[in-house]
Formats: structure tokens, sequence, C-alpha cells
């Protein structure tokens, strides 16, 4: 089956859209039809409910997904691999969602790369579903989490804590205003969600919402309002007083967790890039981390 038929596939159910599916591979929009209907052709199934400005998989289209994108997966995996410079003699991959390389690991993954010769790393931005998906399937080698996956497969291990602290562009921000000034609510994941709940009851609706603490953190700067931000993320911000801590608002963390199969062939490489993540760990000390 020819990669690219499935490669148009996954587009095009990622943007549910033939045209915008061209743009983004480069393509005429009737050779993305063209290939969607050979793959279809050649699986003798409809892939797509066709509708105006509705595009819909069908039953078929909702089963081959899964499988087009550990083909693709897997195919890109093997052209590195085997495209492997000569100094080069191991391949590792990791993945962190968008909040996990905001937080912690863009703090040390240069060090990570210079204390590993001779390993290709392969290094990518996925979401915690994603991540769990392809351990099991043996596409990906290591995922950092703040969720551990519940999966008997995959060995779980807890790196290190991250204190999340309630920041505000307001001078004189306190607990009775934090969650009423523009407050953006960042998603820190299900534990964080949980505790947070509890925080927000009858409060006024966050003024904005993103799965990035970045994005967060840039729009207070920009705009004013309060959010939970990791402290190693606030912290320059903090010394220069554009950015204040408030102190009578409850303080939190999150876990980080790695996950990797247990089967993993690279098992002892795996525990050598384990153990360079738990250096990673931000060593910032605050009154929040001393509890």
């Amino acid at each position: 089956m020819d990669i690219d038929l499935l490669k148009t596939f996954v587009e095009v159910v990622r943007t549910r859209h033939f045209g915008k599916a061209a743009e983004n591979l480069y393509i005429t929009q009737s050779a993305v039809s063209f290939r969607i209907r050979q793959l279809e052709q050649g699986l003798g199934v409809n892939l797509f409910i066709r509708q105006r400005n509705n595009i819909q998989l069908t039953a078929p289209g909702e089963r081959l997904l899964p499988h087009a994108q550990m083909i693709i997966t897997g195919m890109q995996r093997a052209k590195v691999d085997v495209a492997l410079a000569d100094n080069m003699h191991k391949q590792v991959s990791l993945a962190g969602t968008p909040n996990i390389w905001d937080a912690f690991l863009q703090f040390g993954i240069t060090n990570i790369v210079s204390a590993m010769p001779g390993v290709s790393l392969v290094a990518e931005v996925k979401a915690q579903q994603e991540s769990t998906r392809l351990l099991l399937e043996r596409t990906l080698d290591l995922a950092i989490l703040f969720d551990p996956p519940k999966v008997d497969e995959l060995v779980v291990e807890r790196i290190c804590t991250l204190p999340i602290i309630p920041i505000s562009a307001f001078e004189g921000a306190a607990n009775e205003n934090f969650f009423d000034n523009q407050y953006v609510y960042v998603d820190w994941g299900t534990t964080f969600s949980l505790w947070h709940a509890r925080q927000f009851t009858g409060r006024t609706p966050p003024y904005f919402r993103t799965s990035t603490g970045r994005i967060a953190l840039d729009l207070i700067l920009q705009c004013g309002g309060s959010a939970f931000i990791p402290e190693v993320l606030a912290k320059p911000h903090l010394d220069k007083g554009e950015l204040y801590c408030v102190a009578d608002v409850e303080h939190t963390s999150r876990d980080i967790f790695v996950a990797y199969h247990r089967d993993n062939e690279q098992k002892l490489l795996l525990e050598t890039l384990v153990n360079l993540l738990v250096e990673l760990t931000p060593n910032i000390s605050s009154e929040f981390s001393a509890k």
C-alpha cells in the first residue's frame, strides 16, 4: 500500500476538509480526492461520508485511522534508523505533552543530547492518549507525562514534583479577586482539574482557557490577568517585578512521570535517559517548595 495514500487519509481526517488537506500536503485538491478513491478502492470500503462542509469518517474509516497512524509513524522511524550517521549506534524516541515541554523538558534537553553521544534522539510533542498508544505499539520509546497511564505493559516511574503557583500581573492581587480578574485556566492534567474544581466553586468562568502554560504566561504579560503557572516558568518574571505571586491563594504541584514498555529492547538505555531526566528537576527554592 502506498504510504502517501495513508498520509493523505490522515490529513483529511485531521482537517476534515479536502482543500485544506491539499494545501498542507502541497498537492491539488483533485489529487487528494484521487488518492482517497484509490485507498477506498484498494480496501473495498468507503472511508468518508461526504456532505457539504461536513466530512465524517465511516465506521471502516474509524477502524483504519489508528492503523494508518501506526504505519506512518513506523515508516518515519525506519527511515531515521536506516539513515543514522556512522557515529550513531542507537535511536531513542521520547515525547511529552506541550505543558511538559514548557515547564520541564525545555530546560535540559540540550544536556540530555550532550550526555548521550552515539544516540540519535527523536523528541516530539504528543498528547497523553497518543503517547500511551504509541508506547503500546512500540513506536515510541519513552513518554513524559503528568497523568501516569495505568497499563500493565508499561513501566511507570515518578521522576519529580513540579511546583505550580498562583501568579498575577496585578500587584496586590488577593484570594478574593484572583479568579475574577481576567483569570486564565491552564489544563495541567486530570489531577489538577479535580483540585481546581474545588477551588473554583461559585466563581466567574475563566477569562481564557488554554492547554499550555506558555500561552497563558504570554497572555498575562501582554494583557494582564492571573493563572496557575509552574514556578520555574514564572520565576524570571517574579524577580523582575513583572508578575506577583498571590500568597493567600492555595499553591499546588504536579508529579511528572516517565513511562516505557517493559519489554523495550533498549531498556538499559532508557534507564540512563530516565536518570538524566531526574537530574533536570527544576532547582528553584521557594517557600512552597520547601514545605
